[in-house]
C-alpha cells in the first residue's frame, strides 16, 4: 500500500483498499497493510498520545494537596481541579466520535493537540486558582480526544487478524498513567513546584503534535451527521453530567447533608439529564440511542463497567488513603506504585492476546475473582502494615483491573455490530460516561463508608477505655513518659498523654474502617464473579447444546422424556 494513495480524495482511495483494509466504521482510519517499521512507528506514537492525554488528570490527582499549598487555597477547592477534568472529559465523547465522522481525522488531531499544547503554555503564566481550574477544564475536553486518538494509532500497528488487540492495548495504557505519575510526581514538584509539572505536560504534547504530523494516519470516510437537535441534547446533557460529577466529587469533602448547594445540584442533574433523555428518546435519529441502551445485555454491560470502577477505588482512594493515614509519604510508596504499573502492564497485555470474542464472560469472572481476594487480604490490615504488606493484593487488583477492561469493551462492540453500527456514539457515551462516573462513584462510596465506620469505631474503642483498667494506666504512664525530659508538671504530662492515646484510638478507628470498606468492596467482587461465572457456564452449554448432532439431541431428549 503506497501512502502517497493518502492524498486521494475518499472516492478513489476506497478503491486502491482490499477489503480487509477498509474501515469498519465512518470516522475511522483505513487499516491498510503497513511494512513492519511503519507498525513499529504507529505503536510508538499511539503509546506517547495515550500517555500524553492521561498524564496531566493523573498528576492532579497524585498531588491535589500539595497542589492546594501552591495555589493557597483549602483542601476542598483544590478537590475541584480533578473533577473539573472528569466533568469535561466525560461530555466530550457525546460529540467526538461525530466530530470525527463528518470533518475527519487530520482536523481532528490538529484542533486537538494543538489545543493541548496551548493549554500547556497557559500553565506557566496563569497560576491562580481560576486559571488552573480552566485549565483544567480545557486539559480534560482535549484529553478525550487524545485518547481516543492514541487508540486509532495503536490499531495500525496490528494486522487485521489481531486490530481488536490493539483496541484492548490502547484502552489499558491509559491506566498506566497513574501508578507511573506516582512514581517520578514528587520529583517534578521538587524541581520547581508546579512549573516542573507544566515543563513534563508541555513537552510531551509538543512531542506528541510532532509525532502526529510526522505520521499520519489514514484517510477515513467524510460524512454528514450532525443534526441542529444533537446540540441541543448536548446543551442539556453536559451541563447535567457536570453537576452530578460536582456532586460526586465534593460531597464526601463537605458532606452530604451540610452543604446546600449539593442537594440543588442534584435537582438540577435530575431535571437536565431527564430533559435530554425525553428528547433523544423522541428524535427519529438520536445522539443517544435509549430504546438500544435499555435491552438487558446494553444494561448488564454498563452495570459491570460502573462495578468494577466502584471496587477498584479500594486501591485508589482506600489503600492510598489507608498508608496516608499510618503516616507512610509519598517516597516510601514508590515500590507499591511499581509493582502496580507492572502488573497493569501485564494484565493489558495478557488481556489483549488471550482475548477470545466467544468467551468473554469468563475472563471478566476471573478479574472480579482476583478483586475480590485482593481486597479480601487487604481487609485484615492493623497499625503495623505497610506497603511491602500490599504488594500482593495490590498486584493482584491492578492486573484484574487491566485484565476487566478489553472483555468488558469487546462485548460492547459485539452489542453494536449486531444491532448496527449507527448505536457506535451511544456506546462510547456509555463506556466513557462509566469510566468517569464509575470512579466518582467509587471514591465517594469508599470515603463516605471510611468515615461512617471510622466514628463507629471510634465511639466503641473510647467506649471501652477506662482509667480503672490497668492496661490504659500502664499505657498512659509510657505515653506520658515521652514528655518527661522537656514537662515537670505531672498532671501536663498526664494531659499529653491522654492526648497520644486519643490519637492512637483515632488511627486504629480509621484502620478498621478502611477493613470494613475492603471486606465491603470484596463482597461485591463475589458476587459480580458468580454472576460472571453462572453466565459463562450457561452460555457454553448452549453453545455444547447447539453443537451437538440432530441424532444425539433427539436421542437426548427422549431419554430426559423417559426419565
Amino acid at each position: 500500500m503506497s501512502r502517497q494513495n493518502f492524498t486521494l480524495p475518499w472516492d478513489q482511495y476506497v478503491e486502491t483498499l482490499k477489503p480487509h483494509e477498509r474501515p469498519m466504521l465512518p470516522g475511522s482510519p483505513a487499516t491498510p497493510d503497513h511494512t513492519l517499521r511503519y507498525r513499529l512507528a504507529y505503536a510508538a506514537i499511539g503509546l506517547l498520545v495515550t500517555a500524553t492525554g492521561g498524564i496531566g488528570s493523573a498528576m492532579i490527582s497524585a498531588n491535589t494537596q500539595q497542589l492546594a499549598g501552591a495555589l493557597g487555597v483549602s483542601i476542598v477547592e483544590a478537590a475541584w481541579l480533578p473533577v473539573v477534568f472528569v466533568m469535561t472529559n466525560a461530555c466530550m465523547n457525546l460529540l467526538l466520535i461525530k466530530f470525527r465522522q463528518q470533518y475527519g481525522l487530520r482536523l481532528f488531531a490538529q484542533i486537538f493537540l494543538i489545543a493541548y499544547v496551548v493549554i500547556g503554555v497557559f500553565g506557566f503564566f496563569f497560576e491562580t486558582y481560576t486559571s488552573t481550574l480552566i485549565v483544567r477544564g480545557f486539559a480534560g475536553m482535549a484529553s478525550a480526544a487524545l485518547s481516543s486518538l492514541g487508540i486509532l494509532y495503536l490499531i495500525q500497528a496490528f494486522p487485521a487478524a489481531h486490530r481488536l488487540k490493539g483496541l484492548v492495548i490502547g484502552i489499558g495504557a491509559s491506566a498506566l498513567a497513574i501508578p507511573a505519575v506516582r512514581l517520578f510526581s514528587g520529583q517534578l514538584v521538587e524541581i520547581s513546584e508546579w512549573r516542573g509539572f507544566h515543563a513534563f505536560e508541555l513537552g510531551l504534547s509538543l512531542l506528541s503534535l510532532a509525532a502526529v504530523f510526522a505520521l499520519r494516519l489514514p484517510p477515513s470516510e467524510k460524512l454528514k451527521v450532525f443534526d441542529r437537535l444533537d446540540f441541543v441534547t448536548f446543551a442539556l446533557f453536559a451541563p447535567g453530567i457536570a453537576l452530578l460529577c460536582a456532586v460526586l466529587g465534593l460531597g464526601r469533602l463537605v458532606w452530604w447533608t451540610e452543604a446546600a448547594w449539593i442537594g440543588w445540584a442534584l435537582v438540577g442533574a435530575i431535571v437536565l439529564l431527564t430533559a435530554a433523555l425525553i428528547l433523544e428518546y423522541s428524535r427519529d435519529t438520536p445522539l443517544i440511542n435509549l430504546k438500544w441502551m435499555a435491552g438487558p445485555d446494553i444494561i448488564r454491560l454498563a452495570l459491570a463497567i460502573v462495578g468494577l470502577r466502584i471496587v477498584l477505588s479500594e486501591q485508589t482512594a482506600g489503600a492510598v488513603g489507608l498508608m496516608t493515614q499510618l503516616g507512610v509519604g509519598p517516597d516510601q510508596l514508590h515500590g507499591l506504585f511499581a509493582i502496580i504499573l507492572i502488573a497493569t502492564a501485564a494484565g493489558t497485555l495478557i488481556s489483549a492476546f488471550t482475548l477470545n470474542v466467544a468467551k468473554l464472560n469468563k475472563p471478566i469472572a476471573i478479574a472480579l475473582g482476583l478483586i475480590a481476594v485482593g481486597a479480601f487480604l487487604d481487609a485484615h490490615a492493623t497499625v503495623l502494615t505497610r506497603p511491602a504488606q500490599l504488594y500482593v493484593s495490590q498486584a493482584m487488583l491492578a492486573f484484574a483491573a487491566a485484565f476487566f477492561i478489553g472483555p468488558a469493551l469487546m462485548q460492547g462492540i459485539v452489542q453494536v455490530l449486531q444491532k448496527g453500527a449507527q448505536n457506535l456514539v451511544s456506546f462510547i457515551v456509555i463506556f466513557g460516561i462509566g469510566q468517569n462516573l464509575g470512579g466518582l462513584i467509587g471514591s465517594a462510596l469508599v470515603g463516605t463508608l471510611e468515615t461512617v465506620r471510622e466514628k463507629y469505631h471510634a465511639s466503641q474503642l473510647s467506649e471501652s477505655i477506662t482509667l480503672g483498667d490497668p492496661l490504659v494506666v500502664q499505657r498512659l504512664q509510657q505515653l506520658s513518659g515521652a514528655y518527661g525530659r522537656v514537662l515537670t508538671d505531672p498532671a501536663l504530662r498526664t494531659a499529653e498523654g491522654q492526648v497520644l492515646l486519643q490519637q492512637q484510638i483515632t488511627q486504629q478507628a480509621h484502620v478498621l474502617a478502611y477493613n470494613d470498606v475492603f471486606l465491603l468492596m470484596a463482597g461485591f467482587a463475589a458476587v459480580g464473579c458468580v454472576w460472571f461465572t453462572f453466565n459463562h457456564v450457561r452460555s457454553e452449554r448452549a453453545a455444547r447444546r447447539a453443537a451437538r448432532p440432530p441424532e444425539t439431541a433427539d436421542a437426548a431428549s427422549a431419554v430426559a422424556a423417559v426419565e
